[in-house]
């Protein structure tokens, strides 16, 4: 699946032309040949082990448009992990990705290239910050973006991503809501709900080193740019960006809407990719990398594959209890609704 939901090549490819596909030719030739041992190797050990790739978004372009099978946001990849038929998913993400695909399809295999790929949001916050928090604030439903860890969506009433964040809000009973890891999410979502948003004082550290006068600055550079940003970016960022939302939005909003320029504020790969779809388009790149997600490259997908390691595995007790607040997400995600975390900003 891409980002807009559609199948890519199929895995069984193992050559590899630059001139017969254009998202290739996003890798320099050179590149591209000196890589091609690599890529065959993972194509062919993708058949051998009825394996399958999930690349996430933010993935560099050699492993987004070579030896991905389905490409997309947090959402997306959990979906489609929940549907495969394959023996093997490998994640290219970062660690609490793949635990949310081995909670999703306990009976698969799920590696994860490089087990130190992790991430600031999952971080911030513990199974035992939930349990205070529920204390503090009895009754009162919890909602954690799924950028956390399995121990942590245990505790949880139920997850959500940046592309559900406010639909996951709105279905709740009652006027508030505890949301958690990321303050940024957090406070966005309560520009757009009539209910009390209690949040976390997470980050993520790629977003919140945007800030809004660089912005500006782009703006003055670049006469009738267009900003959109992800709502993981601090209030000052979204307040002078044209859109807001998740990864996958703003992907199809720069599909939908064809600007001649735009600014992507988002983790810096992202615009790579999404250049590849619509030529068009000028993609003026700032550039904050995932210092996690880059972790993850074709050398250690091939020895994953080969060595079948590392493998992601999560106690039973806490994956049954993480995956009703996962499936409580998915359910409400799959049903028709017209909320979303991406509207335009009002300038």
């Amino acid at each position: 699946m891409t980002a807009t939901g559609s199948p890519k090549s199929p895995s069984a490819r193992i050559k590899l032309e630059v001139s017969a596909e254009p998202a290739l030719r996003q890798i320099p030739a050179e590149e591209l040949a000196a890589l091609q041992p690599t890529i065959e190797a993972i194509n062919a050990l993708k058949i051998e082990r009825n394996a399958i790739v999930l690349a996430h978004n933010y993935m560099t372009p050699d492993i987004y448009h070579t030896v991905a099978d389905i490409t997309g946001d947090s959402l997306a990849l959990a979906q489609e992990a929940a549907r495969t038929d394959a023996d093997v998913i490998v994640l290219a993400g970062v660690h609490f990705m793949a635990e949310t695909a081995k909670i999703t399809c306990p009976d698969k295999t799920v590696l994860i290239p490089d087990p130190e790929a992790g991430c600031s949001l999952a971080e911030s916050i513990t199974a035992a910050d939930i349990r205070l928090l529920r204390q503090r604030y009895p009754g009162v439903p919890v909602v954690c973006y799924v950028n956390t860890t399995a121990e942590v969506k245990a505790e949880v009433d139920i997850c959500c991503t940046s592309s559900n964040a406010l639909q996951v809000v709105e279905s709740l009973p009652g006027d508030r809501v505890i949301f958690l890891p990321d303050q940024y999410l957090g406070a966005w979502v309560a520009t757009q709900t009539t209910k009390q948003v209690i949040r976390w004082q997470g980050a993520c550290e790629v977003h919140e080193r945007f800030t809004g006068a660089e912005l500006r600055d782009y703006r003055a550079q670049f006469e009738g740019i267009s900003i959109i940003a992800h709502p993981e970016c601090p209030p000052d960022v979204l307040a002078e960006a044209d859109y807001v939302g998740s990864t996958s939005g703003m992907i199809n909003w720069v599909k939908g809407n064809r600007p001649n320029r735009v600014v992507m504020v988002t983790e810096c790969s992202m615009s790579d990719n999404v250049a590849v779809e619509v030529p068009d388009v000028e993609f003026i790149r700032p550039c904050n990398l995932c210092p996690h997600m880059k972790r993850i490259t074709l050398d250690k997908i091939r020895r994953s594959l080969e060595t079948m390691t590392t493998e992601v595995l999560v106690p039973a007790d806490v994956a049954a209890r993480a995956r009703r607040s996962v499936d409580r997400m998915l359910e409400i995600s799959a049903a028709p609704s017209v909320t979303a975390v991406g509207a335009p900003v009002a300038r």
